[in-house]
């Protein structure tokens, strides 16, 4: 239980009759009955009334008279307004510390900020202002801000369709607000607060996660751009550890070579080749072959291993082909005589590599015949293709090097594109001139 507090006194309503507790006492100069919403002189010994309205009061997310500790300063919320621009409304209570004065709680889209009143005119430079070394720069002017409601108690006589000539400069986190009318002007710091600390204090609800289509509050920071700086050094990291990865493990080693020659339309030529030792777990294979002589037409290959224990096969293809020739644009060339397989995992053991060939050359009549000198068919006028195959251990598959680069840089890219969304509703806002390069970069700066 707080104790008694001796600023606190009490006057009853003229109108309803009811008992208003007035806590700043001696300070307080106009007073909004809770019962019935009439506006009292405070300061008049009589309880004058100043004017009485019959609408029905909004309900306060925080009820006057509340406690709650920001900033290491207990406060307790005496008054209550609402206002308006014309295009946005926001609330506005007045908290109250015998000791520490004044301070503003603004509520607007579910988010709330702290204002400090500036006893002094803060430092200009250029278009901007400069405040305990924060600059702010131009976001609204010339707007009119006018009271729409009132409860609760103020030092100045605030009156229902008051109006003041409001102009906001922005940094991220925080906003300066010039208030102006025809006798004076002041000044105003807000800080955005974090929803922790206004739930700790006033036990209000925590602010909505900000999504596409919601407009964000001029001087509310972007909630990626923290996360953003975070991710990005994370992503340089991992993709230098990748390369890292796929150059001491993405090579290959231990090459074998084997050859044979096939006789272009000619039979097909099935040869055995081994053994391969695959001594560690499961392993990935690379398997090059190369026809360098073959032109005007092309090689089908069919590899297989196979383990000679269990005769399980692992298969793959390649199609060589070399065609080249010229027209009116000149030379011209198509197809590679050198295809690489892969096969991503062999389990342990010893293997024979089995190859089926056979060439095909472009526009042959297809007379061909056995030469017994060579022990293979000919077709007449065309030499053999001669087919090389390169067997190693290990393999480099660039597509899961790309695909794990993609997963890595997901995260910062959403973020970033996120960003940019919060980043264009924001300043949609800002009036004069369109949002420039300044504006960006001072949207990722943490508050």
């Amino acid at each position: 239980m707080p104790p008694e507090d001796s600023s606190v006194r009490t006057l009853s309503c003229p109108t309803c009759g009811g008992t208003i507790a007035m806590r700043a006492a001696g300070y307080t100069v106009t007073l909004a009955c809770e019962y019935c919403g009439t506006l009292i002189d405070a300061t008049n010994p009589d309880a004058r009334i100043i004017t009485r309205y019959h609408e029905m009061q909004a309900s306060l997310d925080i009820p006057l008279g509340t406690r709650g500790t920001l900033r290491g300063v207990e406060w307790e919320a005496i008054g209550w307004l609402q206002r308006t621009d014309g295009w946005a409304a926001w609330e506005e209570y007045l908290l109250f510390n015998p000791y520490a004065g004044y301070r503003w709680l603004i509520a607007q889209n579910g988010r709330w900020s702290l204002g400090t009143m500036l006893t002094a005119a803060p430092q200009r430079d250029g278009p901007d202002y400069i405040v305990a070394g924060r600059r702010f720069s131009p976001f609204y002017s010339g707007s009119t801000a006018r009271v729409t409601r009132v409860a609760g108690e103020f030092y100045w006589r605030v009156k229902v369709g008051e109006e003041v000539r409001a102009t906001d400069y922005v940094r991220p986190g925080f906003m300066l607000s010039l208030e102006q009318d025809d006798r004076e002007k002041s000044w105003t710091v807000s800080e955005l607060l974090t929803g922790r600390e206004i739930c700790a204090a006033f036990d209000v609800a925590s602010p909505p996660a900000w999504l596409p289509g919601m407009t964000p509050l001029a001087h509310q920071p972007s909630p990626f751009a923290r996360r953003l700086k975070e991710w990005w050094p994370v992503a340089a990291l991992s993709f230098m550890a990748l390369l890292v990865l796929l150059t001491l493990f993405g090579g290959t080693m231990q090459p074998q070579s084997f050859s044979l020659s096939v006789t272009p339309d000619g039979p097909s030529v099935s040869q055995t080749f081994g053994p391969i030792e695959l001594p560690f777990g499961r392993q990935a294979m690379t398997v090059q072959a190369m026809t360098p002589n073959v032109d005007q037409g092309w090689v089908d290959i069919d590899i297989s291993f196979v383990n000679r224990r269990t005769q399980d096969s692992y298969d793959a293809y390649a199609l060589n082909e070399h065609y080249s020739g010229q027209d009116s644009d000149g030379y011209w060339s198509e197809g590679s005589p050198l295809q690489t397989l892969k096969i991503a995992s062999l389990p342990a053991g010893t293997y024979d590599l089995v190859v089926d060939a056979r060439a095909h050359h472009w526009g042959s009549t297809g007379n061909w015949g056995w030469d017994a000198s060579s022990g293979t068919y000919k077709t007449e006028g065309l030499p053999p293709v001669e087919v090389i195959l390169t067997v190693a251990r290990g393999a480099r598959f660039a597509s899961n090097f790309w695909l794990a680069v993609l997963l890595i840089l997901s995260p910062p890219v959403l973020m970033l594109i996120l960003h940019i969304m919060f980043e264009n509703a924001r300043l949609a806002q800002k009036d004069g001139e369109p949002a420039d390069a300044d504006d960006w970069l001072q949207g990722m700066q943490a508050p």
